[in-house]
């Protein structure tokens, strides 16, 4: 990735040409569609295929090197013979080599996208995934909403009231809001506002989630303690980033030239300096929203909600390999495609970079 800088005459558009803003488009269109960029996506995405052979592998090798339990001897159960448990793990495969075990979960994952089967119940990891996914979805898109409608504002409102009381105030609740961890302050808000063990018994407790086909305004009374719960942190840290970007964007000469030709300060800053300082939180957004939609374990756990995130806590309670490699494997994958696509907005938002 290479640094380009236009002239002011390579943006001036030509006579009889498209308008500024139409050929500003269609240079960036063009710029996406071009070789270079092609070529830079394809390799991204070769580079992700491969590290997600190297994830599967290590959880392998992680699996068998520190097993927290026997599979076949917890599905087995607590009164269960010496024979019965070599029966369940030889009909789980577990008495073969890990080389052939990976080599069969590889075959399958590659020829017919399979996850395989859990060790618990014999039910497919696919499938298991895939019920539990609009859960996760919902959870991470609405923490996004909250985090980015809480943390922009608070960063630009610090930057523009610097060393005020409103800046100190706001950064010390973000202060606070990063140490906390996210499992206390769910289960502080659980004391509080929780309609069944909380003081002022004002929103749905832990295992009130309800799918949004089945009754929009349960769910979303039942996601709104969960959505704040996991955007504190995130807002927080957003506000403090946009805080220090914007700051330094504010001490550039070309906003010095902006203010010194007569424009409002409000446009100085909305249109000429937020612009630069929110191009490092799009790479940011992106890795997080990636994170997340790999599973939000602790928040999914506290508040008792079926995703993804709860589904990995339970398989790794269980020793479940098939549940724990599916999930590791599908939060990967999110994370690779989060890191293309904010590659790839990197060369709308911000013209002078060239692939």
């Amino acid at each position: 990735m290479s640094v380009h800088v236009e002239t002011e005459a390579s943006r001036r558009p030509s006579p009889g040409g498209p308008p500024g803003g139409l050929a500003a488009a269609q240079r960036a269109l063009a710029g996406v569609l071009g070789s270079s960029m092609l070529r830079y996506v394809v390799r991204r995405i070769l580079w992700g295929i491969v590290l997600l052979f190297v994830v599967s592998g290590l959880t392998f090798l992680i699996f068998y090197a520190f097993p927290a339990a026997d599979p076949a001897a917890l599905r087995a159960g607590r009164q269960a013979t010496p024979q019965l448990i070599e029966q369940i793990r030889h009909s789980l495969g577990l008495d073969k080599p890990v080389y052939d075990q990976y080599w069969l979960y590889m075959k399958g994952l590659v020829l017919h996208f399979d996850l395989g089967y859990s060790y618990e119940n014999n039910v497919s990891v696919t499938s298991q995934i895939l019920s539990r996914l609009p859960a996760t979805i919902a959870l991470t898109a609405g923490a996004f909403v909250v985090w980015m409608l809480v943390g922009i504002p608070v960063g630009i409102l610090s930057a523009i009231k610097r060393r005020s009381v409103v800046d100190r105030t706001t950064m010390g609740a973000s202060l606070l809001a990063i140490s906390a961890p996210v499992y206390w302050l769910g289960l502080i808000a659980l004391l509080l506002f929780s309609q069944d063990i909380g003081e002022l018994h004002f929103l749905p407790g832990a295992g009130s989630y309800t799918p949004l086909t089945s009754d929009p305004t349960q769910w979303f009374f039942s996601l709104l303690m969960p959505w704040f719960v996991l955007a504190a942190a995130f807002a927080a840290f957003y506000a403090r980033m946009v805080r220090g970007n914007l700051i330094d964007v504010l001490g550039e000469d070309y906003i010095r030239t902006a203010r010194a030709k007569g424009l409002s300060e409000r446009r100085v800053i909305l249109r000429h300096g937020l612009r630069a300082a929110l191009t490092p939180v799009v790479t940011m957004a992106g890795l997080d929203l990636g994170v997340l939609l790999g599973g939000a374990i602790l928040t999914e756990t506290v508040f008792n909600i079926p995703g993804v995130g709860r589904y990995a806590y339970d398989s790794i309670i269980n020793s479940d390999l098939p549940a724990i490699q599916g999930t590791v494997l599908f939060g990967a994958f999110f994370i690779i495609v989060a890191n293309i696509v904010v590659d790839v907005l990197y060369a709308f938002l911000d013209p002078r970079v060239r692939y």
